[in-house]
């Protein structure tokens, strides 16, 4: 449960980070309100999850996987340029969730 708890939280910062795009530096007032809402709810969860998983383990998860998740956002629905080291920062981060989630097992 902590598990599905960590990505609906992971879904909902993304999703309130695309709102913040859309909000216009929160001159818009219903994109700003999901901005708020997805937030809190994505940190509420969060919080949650950490009921079943390390500390450590979480953040870095939600963190990396929702960076890694803006960028190809940012790649595909807002035509933002992928470079090179773009796709491999992007690599590299999913690389890294993986071995956290690799390193949590072997303990």
């Amino acid at each position: 449960m902590s598990w599905l708890l960590l990505s609906i939280s992971i879904i909902t910062e993304v999703l309130g980070t695309v709102a913040l795009k859309f909000s216009n530096g929160f001159s818009d007032w219903k994109p700003s309100v999901i901005v708020f809402t997805a937030y809190i709810l994505s940190f509420v969860l969060l919080g949650l999850a950490l009921k079943g998983i390390e500390l450590s383990i979480a953040y870095a998860i939600w963190a990396g996987v929702g960076t890694a998740l803006i960028a190809l956002v940012g790649i595909f629905y807002f035509n933002e340029p992928i470079t090179i080291q773009k796709s491999a920062s992007i690599v590299l981060i999913v690389l890294g969730v993986v071995g956290l989630n690799l390193s949590n097992q072997i303990t």
